[in-house]
């Protein structure tokens, strides 16, 4: 399982794209923290979701 934003889903073996993908965000409104490290958007496709790893997704909201 991993925790993904407080949450246990089974999505090991997917990547952080591929999961994403499947929850309808919009990578380019978002950030992904992966164990406490902000993960590049150029590595999306190729960093694979393991058990045991904690992500937490931000999404950017504008406004002032």
């Amino acid at each position: 399982m991993v925790k993904i934003n407080g949450k246990d889903q089974d999505v090991s073996g997917k990547t952080v794209l591929e999961y994403l993908e499947m929850t309808k965000y919009d990578p380019r409104r978002i950030a992904v923290e992966l164990n406490e490290e902000i993960i590049p958007k150029t590595s999306y496709g190729e960093t694979v979701l393991q058990d045991g790893d904690t992500v937490e997704v931000v999404s950017f909201v504008g406004g002032g």
